[in-house]
């Protein structure tokens, strides 16, 4: 497919789009395949021990909580059903994007980096907190070390903080600066370069999202107040991460210099890889928190609240 020249402001967003996506995979994988030995290093698999262990314990955690609580849950069996799913398919999203090839291409292509990332924010921390792991998690344990653990939670101190971070004024400014502050030049051209950096980057990404939706889907009883806070939290988020989007996008210029050269010998422009970055913050970010924020209206008109005073007037009518 060819697409037009390279000018990031002449061309409509669409295009851009459609001709970055139509070309990404087949020339990601095939360049790569094709020049070893940095072709073969693009398109390996990830093995950090620490990453692998934590997902292996944490499924195994969950399965096992899981198979001890449905006798004592008050939920219906679809409902604990479609909770395991939305874990299992979170814990998935963690699973391509820290250990399927795409981690290794990440230090070769922008635009994978980015979809690293947007894996690990829009897709694996909604679904991870809708498979509700804590409960679950608690139940894996022994009886005596659950009421240990629970009596820990329920600690003022424990709590307090608890609280404070989930406060929707904390989650939004906690994942904001975690996202504008990485993707400042200096501080990625770090991540790329120093693996504990790169490590400390993830692990932000990750935890001041999962943070983020705990608040804005909500916990709990959902009430008008959570609702309307998590409306605004997603509304808001999506209109900065898709601010940082279209800056990537319509750059004049290369912003992470370490991307010239690896991928330039990929075939890749790397003005057209940022580019491409940039898109899958834009467009499938903002869906994602579109998407999100219907969920939670829909939820929100769906509630039952009380009838009023008018209401139970009209109740008694014959």
């Amino acid at each position: 497919m060819s697409c037009p020249a390279r000018r990031p402001f002449g061309l409509e967003l669409p295009t851009l789009a459609g001709c970055a996506l139509a070309g990404w995979p087949q020339r990601a994988l095939s360049h790569a395949a094709a020049s070893p030995p940095g072709g073969a290093q693009a398109i390996a698999w990830s093995f950090d021990v620490s990453v692998v262990a934590l997902l292996a314990l944490s499924i195994a955690f969950y399965a096992a909580g899981a198979l001890r609580l449905h006798p004592h849950s008050r939920l219906g069996r679809r409902m604990r059903g479609l909770q395991a799913a939305a874990f299992a398919a979170g814990w998935l999203a963690v699973v391509a994007a820290l250990v399927s090839p795409l981690d290794a291409l990440g230090a070769s292509l922008f635009s994978a980096h980015m979809l690293q990332h947007e894996l690990l924010m829009i897709v694996a921390a909604p679904l991870l907190v809708l498979g509700r792991p804590l409960s679950v998690w608690l139940w894996a344990f022994p009886a005596p070390a659950r009421q240990r653990i629970a009596r820990m939670v329920r600690a003022p101190a424990f709590s307090a903080t608890w609280t404070g971070l989930t406060r929707p004024g904390v989650v939004w400014v906690l994942h904001a600066a975690a996202l504008w502050a990485w993707h400042a030049p200096a501080l990625f051209e770090s991540a790329l370069h120093h693996p504990r950096v790169h490590t400390a980057q993830h692990w932000s990404f990750l935890v001041t999202a999962l943070l983020f939706w705990w608040t804005a889907l909500g916990h709990g009883r959902a009430s008008s107040t959570r609702s309307a806070h998590g409306l605004l939290l997603l509304f808001t988020t999506m209109m900065h991460t898709s601010a940082l989007g279209a800056l990537l996008t319509l750059a004049p210029g290369v912003w992470y210099p370490s991307y010239i050269a690896s991928s330039t010998a990929l075939d890749f422009d790397p003005l057209e890889d940022q580019q491409l970055g940039g898109l899958v913050m834009w467009v499938p970010g903002a869906l994602a928190y579109v998407l999100g924020g219907l969920a939670v209206a829909a939820r929100w008109l769906m509630q039952r609240e009380p009838p009023g005073r008018a209401g139970r007037l009209l109740a008694r009518q014959p």
